[in-house]
């Protein structure tokens, strides 16, 4: 009986695989020297596919189901090892299993910016995170592009490729978009759909499908943000620049005062508090002229009479101070050239 015992542990008779966790995308079934009994079974479990492989060369490919091996359904490992068709011997022959489930919640990011580049700033740097889920298509080809005859082949050991895969396709996604730059931040499922475009051939060149992927956050450089930050304060108040200018000047007031109370600062020890008020009410009545010229007339009464104390106690250092702030407003694309130089001028008629 120990003889007979012997024996039949030399045969395999059933080829199966009972997953134990997540995360194995391919799993080689143990062989040693033993070989497959003919007429042994074979069991394939929904969301598996199990490949034969001989001699290196992928043969029969099976999905779900209970199989009884033989000539018949072995066809193309018969072909290869020249079998009659009533060949029943054992044989040896490397069984590989993959799964064919989602892998959910994978995560991409960019560990650092990377430079894009824009048609309204040229070229940017960004910061994009969130994740992504995708399977096994092709096992032929994920075997002979990837796994090859590894004993195990793992989610983590495909998560790094997978990775740069993403971030060599995220700068083609935001040109393809059509998104501008500014408002990516906010259309994050446009920028996914791209992005998705861009990587499901890539993923099917290695035997994978892309079932879903997310945008979860896109951060902009401190600068883009500012200018972005200033793009919804228009926004806000119906893009009316006078009221804008407004809304910066009471912003601003705080920092005169700091500056006037310990001796400097931007408005200098000359300026103070009174002098900022003032400087914020110039400011915001001659930009809102300049830029609204079609103003009825009554406004542009109310707006002289409301400027004329201003301008009274506006100094050279005042003059300065505001062609200053325009310039940065002009930089930021705020106002135009033409703007910036008509109210320029106007400033400089005050010193003399």
């Amino acid at each position: 009986m120990a003889l007979m015992d012997f024996i039949k542990k030399q045969f395999i008779d059933i080829i199966q695989w009972t997953e134990t966790g997540d995360g194995t995308l391919a799993w080689r079934f143990p062989m040693a020297e033993m070989e497959i009994q003919n007429g042994g079974s074979l069991t394939v479990r929904e969301s598996q596919i199990a490949l034969f492989v001989n001699e290196g060369k992928v043969a029969d490919v099976f999905g779900p189901g209970m199989y009884k091996l033989t000539t018949q359904t072995l066809p193309v490992l018969t072909y290869l090892k020249n079998w009659d068709k009533l060949f029943e011997s054992p044989f040896k022959s490397d069984v590989y299993f993959f799964s064919t489930r989602q892998q959910i919640d994978q995560k991409w990011g960019t560990p650092q910016p990377i430079t894009i580049r824009d048609k309204d700033f040229g070229a940017v740097r960004v910061r994009a995170f969130g994740n992504y889920s995708y399977r096994i298509a092709d096992p032929k080809l994920f075997y002979n592009e990837i796994s090859g005859t590894r004993d195990i082949y793992s989610v983590t050991d495909l998560d790094g490729q997978l990775r740069g895969i993403v971030l060599q396709n995220i700068s083609n996604a935001i040109a393809s978009s059509g998104v501008p730059f500014l408002d990516l931040a906010a259309n994050q499922i446009s920028f996914a759909q791209a992005l998705a475009a861009q990587l499901v051939p890539e993923f099917e060149k290695i035997g994978i499908k892309l079932e879903n992927i997310t945008v979860q956050n896109v951060s902009l450089p401190e600068e883009l943000q500012k200018i972005l930050d200033q793009k919804i304060g228009m926004g806000m108040v119906g893009n009316d620049m006078g009221k804008f200018m407004q809304y910066q000047t009471a912003q601003a007031i705080p920092k005169f005062a700091e500056g006037s109370a310990s001796g400097g600062g931007i408005a200098g020890d000359a300026m103070g508090l009174g002098a900022g008020v003032a400087l914020g009410q110039v400011m915001a009545q001659n930009l809102a002229q300049g830029l609204n010229p079609n103003n009825n007339a009554a406004a542009a009464a109310s707006a002289a009479a409301a400027a004329q104390p201003s301008v009274a106690v506006v100094s050279p250092a005042d003059v300065m101070t505001t062609l200053e702030k325009l310039g940065e407003l002009k930089t930021k694309g705020i106002l135009t050239q033409e703007e910036f130089d008509a109210k320029k001028a106007d400033l400089l008629k005050k010193l003399v």
